[in-house]
């Protein structure tokens, strides 16, 4: 056993957990497992084997729930605990808590109620991609999770197109294939990207690769575990002269569709763009005498 019963003051204390390797946790965030006076977990069995793993008794305590259908209830019995001077941990399900987590709404609540929170900070799997992927990690917007439904994904993949920043997120095996099919039509089949999938654990796997490749690779693959793709910001040397240029030149030797598919892929063009440029030309056309 390595960690140690500590006095913790009353509020709430966020404890970061591994995201895979049960050894990675913090020997801080040990004790103040061992220490809380109410324990709350996103994922209540995954808490108590992580705690069983090291040692850590729960003697007699309850581990609380808290989850998007009981998050209401549960945060009012947890901000009620920290009001009457209790110390009350709480733990997702894996890795830091917050980030695409049901635990927001303890803090948002606990800060409107003034409530004191503390953290004792473990690992993040954004991070952790971030460091092993090889994309530059100078700035990055983390989208979590993406939408189910294909409109609203291409949306905001659209939305993000052109910040000057790589792009992190959370994806599930079974929508991985048309998520970086939707990225490379929107952001640009040649955007650098990487698939960081069951990070800290056995079978861990980076693929990098363009959307495209990436795409192709995975709508053939069975994938399994837990999964970050990493997407590169967009080039800033693309010249919107080249494009038209190319896209002249391709329109005059094929189909709309397959110039447009061409030129963005060559460029690293976001597809929607280009399809837009070539109506415009096409109308351009259209309207000479």
């Amino acid at each position: 056993m390595n960690f140690q019963k500590v006095t913790l003051p009353a509020g709430i204390h966020l404890v970061g957990v591994p995201i895979g390797t049960a050894r990675d946790i913090t020997l801080r965030a040990l004790d103040v497992l061992a220490s809380a006076d109410v324990l709350a977990a996103e994922d209540t069995r995954s808490l108590r084997r992580l705690m069983d793993i090291h040692g850590v008794p729960l003697n007699g305590r309850r581990i609380h729930t808290l989850h998007d259908h009981s998050a209401a209830k549960v945060v009012d019995q947890l901000l009620h605990a920290a009001g009457a001077g209790e110390a009350v941990a709480y733990a997702s399900e894996a890795g830091m808590p917050l980030i695409a987590d049901p635990g927001f709404e303890l803090i948002r609540a606990a800060r409107t109620a003034g409530v004191p929170v503390h953290c004792a900070p473990g690992p993040s799997a954004v991070v952790t991609a971030l460091a092993v992927g090889g994309l530059p990690t100078d700035a990055f917007l983390f989208g979590g999770f993406l939408h189910n439904t294909k409109a609203a994904r291409r949306s905001a993949l659209e939305g993000w197109g052109n910040v000057q920043a790589t792009l992190v997120f959370y994806e599930s095996p079974k929508r991985l294939a048309a998520m970086l099919a939707d990225a490379a039509d929107v952001l640009g089949a040649a955007r650098r990207a990487a698939v960081c999938r069951e990070l800290t654990k056995k079978f861990e796997e980076v693929r990098s690769g363009t959307l495209s490749e990436l795409a192709e690779y995975y709508a053939e693959a069975t994938v399994k575990g837990e999964i970050v793709v990493l997407i590169d910001r967009r080039s800033q040397e693309i010249k919107e002269d080249d494009v038209s240029s190319d896209l002249i030149e391709a329109l005059g030797q094929m189909s709309m569709r397959d110039a447009v598919d061409a030129v963005s892929s060559a460029h690293g063009a976001p597809r929607r763009k280009v399809y837009q440029l070539a109506l415009t030309l096409s109308k351009g056309d259209d309207d000479t005498p």
